[in-house]
Parts: C-alpha cells; structure tokens; sequence
C-alpha cells in the first residue's frame, strides 16, 4: 500500500517539467550568446568595453567613498613569517641603463616648482617596517618585508600639505615607462611607505632600488617601483594597467 503522503507523479507531468527546463535553458544561453556578441561589439573605454567600464566605475566609486577606511589596517606579520625570496610582480619600468649614482627623487609642487630629494634625505625620516601579504593580480600572494618612510610623514617633512588635499597622486619611474595613479586617500593610509629596503636590506634593483611604493590597500600593481616622479591632481593621473583593461582602484 503507497503511503498516503506520497505523490504519485505521472509521465505527463515528468515530461512537461523536462519541456519546461530545456526551454528556460535555451532561452538563457541564447541570453548570454546575445549579450555577449552585444557587449564586444560596444565602444571600448581604455580596453574595456563601456558598459564593462562603467560597472568598474561605480564600484570605485562604491569601495573609495563608502568602503575605505584609513583604520583597515592589513595584518602583520612577524620577520621569521616573511619570505626570504621575493617574487617579483613586474619589471615594467625598470630601464637596463638606469644610473642609480644620479637618482634622485622628484616631487612637483606646482608648475615650475619641483623638489629634488637624495635618498639619504629620505632616509632622514623616521623609519617604519611592514610585514603583510603582498596580493598580485596573477593570483599569488606572499607575506614580505619592507622598510621605508610613511608616505604621510614625507608629506609632513615637505610641506606638501596643499597638495595632498587634492584627490589623486601619481607616480612615474624615470623612464616613464610605468606610471600608476592611486587615491590621496590610500595612499595617505598609515601602513603606505616610500620603501628602500627588503628583508632589512637595501632594494634589490628588480625590486625598485633605490625607492619604491608599498601600499598594502592596493594590488601589486599600484605599488610601483623605482619612483622617479611624485605629482598630485585633482583628475585621475595616466595608469598603466588601467589603460590595458584593469580596475583604477585597484584595492583590497
């Protein structure tokens, strides 16, 4: 005898159910086929299509005005924790006939007013170390050592107070060949720091020497090496990696 709560369930019905699915199933990936062709076919904006583009946006947007915070603070790590070799996520930038003697840092004011800083200068400053884990965009992350001077303290020691109250930064190597553009406001994050040194050591020249930045709220692909330039802009600064489809913000 069939227990009276089970259903009895007929051929009809089995068959009306796969009609049903295999439709909404057509139906759908005829959706996306049409969408796609649709959406490769849109006006590209800095190698994105548009529309892709102002997703992207509007998630800046969301995680730079809403999401942020300068009390987000990456996890540390202790010295034994870190890697003993550092990979390294790029050498875009990094010109074979850089002449490391006559470096010096350049960081424009204004128009026509530019500081030339020595890296004894930087070092002047007082010192901060972070261990955290590096994220790249390939998908790997390490846990490394850097130390360097808080980007807000070099703020401070410049009188650049002016010009850290515009929106964006940019950042240049001496070739040019590699430029990054991040918000004032992550890079006036407490953990950021203008770093010369690895693992308690100065920067390895594939590693940026003799500056570079470390911005742990950011991707390895903001954390730009060998700095040649420093400026600031009320408008977004060129970035390399955003002109070849990626995010602006770039953030964790």
């Amino acid at each position: 005898m069939a227990n009276e709560n089970e259903k009895i369930v007929s051929s009809t019905y089995i068959r009306n159910r796969t009609i049903r699915a295999f439709a909404v199933f057509f139906l759908l990936t005829g959706a996306a086929i049409f969408t796609w062709r649709w959406l490769i076919h849109q006006p590209e904006d800095n190698a994105v299509p548009g529309p892709l583009r102002a997703v992207l946006n509007v998630n800046e947007n969301l995680f730079s005005n809403y999401i942020y915070s300068a009390d987000n603070i990456s996890k540390a790590y202790t010295p034994g924790e870190a890697a003993p070799r550092v990979r390294v996520n790029g050498d875009d930038g990094l010109s074979d006939d850089f002449n490391a003697a006559a470096w010096k840092l350049q960081v424009v004011k204004n128009p026509g007013d530019t500081l030339f800083i020595t890296l004894a200068e930087i070092k002047a400053l007082p010192k901060t170390e972070i261990i955290f884990d590096f994220k790249c965009i390939e998908g790997w992350s390490q846990v490394t050592h850097w130390g360097g001077v808080k980007f807000s303290d070099f703020v401070k020691k410049y009188n650049l107070g002016s010009q850290s109250a515009m929106e964006y930064v940019g950042l240049n190597t001496p070739d040019k060949k590699y430029y990054v553009g991040i918000d004032t406001r992550s890079i006036l994050h407490p953990q950021t720091i203008l770093c010369y040194e690895m693992n308690g050591k100065p920067l390895p020249l594939n590693q940026g020497y003799p500056l570079r930045l470390i911005i742990p709220v950011k991707y390895g692909i903001k954390h730009l090496k060998r700095i040649g330039t420093i400026f600031f802009s009320n408008t977004k600064p060129k970035d390399y990696w955003y002109e070849k489809g990626y995010d602006y913000y770039s953030g964790l």
